[in-house]
Parts: C-alpha cells; sequence; structure tokens
C-alpha cells in the first residue's frame, strides 16, 4: 500500500473475481469479507475504443458485453450480435467459434500443444476479432493474449466463466485492500482455531526427518518443529526450498520452465470526475482496463477527486519502462478515452509492478504444473501455479490451498485428531 495525494491509498492490483469462482467465493465467507468484495450485478462490460483524432476533441465508441436472462451460451447473443468493434462478418463468426469451444474436451492433452491464438484462426476468427473481443477476455484471465496462452488454459475459461453458465462471468472485486480482505481476517480465524501465525518469518530450508517425513522449517535460523508442511509459495522458490527425495526416484521437475508474466498497474489521482464506469475496457489503446478505485483508495466522495487505476496484464512490454513515462503514456490513453480528461489535472500518480505476478501459461507448461502429494508424506504444495486446473488466479489459489490441506491432514502422522479438526480448512 502507498498512501499519496488527498489521502489516496493506492494498491497493486486489481485483483477480479467472478461469480463462478466458488471456492473463492466460500474461502470470503469463511473470512467474513465477503460483502466487502461484492459482486456487481449480471455482467456488463463499456468497451471503449478511441476515435480517429480523438486528441482534436472527437468523442470514442463504446460497446458493451452484456449478458442477456438466457441460457449459456444465448446469454451472450445480442450483445456480440450489436458489438459495433467488429465487422458483421467477425460477428457472424464468433457463434460457430464459440459452439466449438465449448465443445472442447478439457482433459485432452493436445489443448496443451498449442496456443489459443491458433485455434482461433482455425476457427475463423480474424486477427481483429481476436484483439477486439477474444483479448478482452484472454490477457486478464491468464496474464497473456491469445497467440501465446496454451489452449487448455484459454478452453477452462471460456468454458467455466462464459459458456455454460449464463450468470457465471459476473464480475466481482475488493472494496478494501487485500490485507483487509484476506490477511487480518484469516490470521484472526487462525488464531482462533489455535494456530500460532508468524509474519515475516523468511523460511530457508525444509528440515527432513529421515528420508521421507518432514521435521519442520528453518525460519530466521531458528528450527520450527512441524507435523506436516504446507509449501506455499511462487514456483521457483519452491524449487529452490524442496528437499531431495520430494519426488521419490524421479528428478526434480524443471519448474524454471513454468516462467513469468507480469503485471503493471498504473494509479492516477484527478481532481475531478473523469469518468462515469466502475470499470471499463479499452481496445486500440494503450491502456486495458480502467477501474474506479476512488472508495477503495479511502478518497472521500465529497473531495471531489476520482482515482483510476490502468491494470496492464501480460505486461512484458511495460514493466521495464520508467514510471514517468508510463504515467504519461496512460494520461494520454486515458485522454482519448474519456473526454473529461483532456480538462483535468493530475494530482498525483503511481506506478505499482508484479515482475512475476503469474507463470506464464504457454503450451507445455501444463505438465510442469503439479498436484499437492510429494513423495513425502507429510509436505505437500500449494499455490496458484500447482495443477488446479485453473489459471493463476485466487480461485486457483484458494483451490490449491484446499488440496494440499486435506492431503497433509490425511496422513497418518498427522496428529490433529479427527473429531477436533474443522469441518473446513482454511486455505
Amino acid at each position: 500500500m502507498v498512501v499519496r495525494a488527498q489521502g489516496a491509498q493506492l494498491h497493486n492490483g486489481q485483483h477480479v473475481h467472478l461469480r463462478c469462482c466458488d471456492q473463492y467465493r466460500a474461502f470470503l465467507d469463511r473470512l467474513g469479507t465477503a460483502e466487502l468484495a461484492p459482486i456487481r450485478g449480471s455482467l456488463a462490460i463499456p468497451v471503449v475504443r478511441p476515435a480517429p483524432g480523438s486528441a482534436a476533441g472527437c468523442d470514442p465508441r463504446t460497446a458493451w458485453i452484456r449478458r442477456a436472462d438466457l441460457p449459456a451460451p444465448l446469454h451472450l447473443a445480442r450483445s456480440l450480435l450489436t458489438y459495433g468493434h467488429l465487422s458483421l462478418l467477425d460477428r457472424l463468426r464468433l457463434f460457430p467459434a464459440a459452439v466449438g469451444l465449448r465443445a472442447i474436451g478439457l482433459d485432452d492433452p493436445r489443448l496443451d500443444t498449442q496456443t489459443f491464438g491458433e485455434w482461433l484462426r482455425r476457427h475463423g476468427q480474424s486477427s481483429r476479432a481476436v484483439s477486439a473481443l477474444w483479448d478482452l477476455i484472454t490477457l486478464p484471465t491468464t496474464n497473456l493474449p491469445a497467440n501465446e496462452v496454451s489452449l487448455a488454459l484459454a478452453a477452462k475459461v471460456f468454458q467455466t466463466g462464459l459458456l455454460t453458465d449464463a450468470r457465471a462471468a459476473d464480475i466481482g472485486w475488493s472494496n478494501v485492500p487485500l490485507a483487509q480482505l484476506h490477511v487480518e481476517p484469516a490470521r484472526r480465524v487462525l488464531e482462533q482455531l489455535g494456530a500460532e501465525v508468524r509474519c515475516g518469518a523468511k523460511v530457508t530450508e525444509i528440515v527432513m526427518s529421515g528420508e521421507r517425513a518432514v521435521r519442520g522449517v528453518v525460519a530466521g535460523g531458528e528450527v520450527l518443529e512441524a507435523e506436516a508442511v504446507v509449501l506455499a509459495v511462487p514456483h521457483g522458490q519452491a524449487a529452490a526450498l524442496l528437499p531431495q527425495g520430494a519426488f521419490g526416484d524421479r528428478p526434480a521437475p524443471p519448474l524454471s520452465l513454468l516462467g513469468a508474466s507480469p503485471i503493471v498497474n498504473v494509479h492516477l489521482v484527478f481532481d475531478r470526475r473523469v469518468m462515469d464506469h466502475e470499470l471499463a475496457a479499452a481496445i486500440d489503446s494503450p491502456a486495458q482496463f480502467v477501474f474506479d478505485r476512488t472508495a477503495a483508495a479511502g478518497v472521500p466522495p465529497s473531495s471531489g477527486f476520482q482515482v483510476l487505476a490502468v491494470s496492464l496484464s501480460g505486461a512484458d512490454a511495460e514493466i521495464g519502462v520508467r514510471p514517468k513515462n508510463l504515467i504519461s503514456e496512460q494520461r494520454r490513453a486515458l485522454a482519448a478515452l474519456f473526454p473529461a480528461v483532456r480538462q483535468a489535472e493530475v494530482v498525483d500518480a503511481v506506478v505499482t509492478r508484479e515482475h512475476e505476478a503469474t507463470f506464464r501459461g504457454l503450451p507445455g507448461t501444463r505438465s510442469l504444473r503439479l498436484g499437492p502429494a510429494t513423495a513425502i508424506g507429510n509436505l505437500a504444495l500449494a499455490g496458484a501455479w500447482t495443477d488446479t486446473g485453473w489459471p493463476a488466479t485466487m480461485e486457483g489459489a484458494v483451490r490449491s490451498g484446499l488440496a494440499a490441506a486435506r492431503h497433509v491432514m490425511a496422513e497418518p502422522g498427522c496428529g490433529l485428531s479427527r473429531s477436533h479438526r474443522p469441518k473446513e480448512v482454511i486455505a
């Protein structure tokens, strides 16, 4: 968190979730914070395109992606037929591609041998359709564009989020910092269950007891005894911490090949309201998704200020750019999208970066995503990079934590008696 001008509390990332993220929603319910990250009604996203010559005062063009109260996939039919950023021919070609995508078997190993972009081209999708529609969903959910991401990940996103349940893609996000949404409430619940929570205690080693059992971890030079260990760190750190024998007689998988994909957020505090939407998508623009974060930043409505956050997924091109240049570029982009920006003053701005926000879901990475179990019975793996069937999302992270917790609690050596175990396990 960074506190800046007008008391704005600027945070890294927007962390959007969908109604189909049922395990994540259940996690928030368990923490008692679900009302702080509400679903914002039915799916309705304005997609804004700068008009030619917008810098000279021309207005941008807006089309909407929204659902109707019809069974999937018919709930999107009217929206796609009237989607003005595509030609009529491109709009008509969307429907057979959507039907084909809905019919894909997600367990087919061939999905991870090709990119989503390759599949879309074989199914009649133009480059324009990919950039102006398909990537609007692909990029923020997989953190890669369609031309790079594995078809396995993209197919999961579209089937689960858009093509099988009409309500699944309704969007929600947090009204508060993630520390208030997740961290402090989780700490309270864990302590109520008798856990000791240590923050800022970097684990440097997993200590073994023999060849097939973990004895504890080393943190801050101190050995912390444990009946079981869940290793819930990014894949690069997991590779460094996993003890010898974690995979039995097999060699350790090359987790470094999972790579990393960055996310950049550019936060701008304006001296007036410049955008009327809570959320807007952009095409043909350096911006991607724009959020009104005024309330979440703690800026009172009476101030007249507005805080916008531009979220840039798959931000390889932006991750190394100087903050000053990113702020200037995004201010120009917003002026082309929202005319009121042209008369407004930016009173503060900050850039936040996550260099390794997610693993890089290229074709071939599916086999590198490990399940919770290791060859060491009381050592389990968790994290959004593990094999959850989901991209690297909060839903995937929660699912991985639940799977890891169930695994170690089923281990015979785990001393917590079943009669005292909670019915649900905090991930």
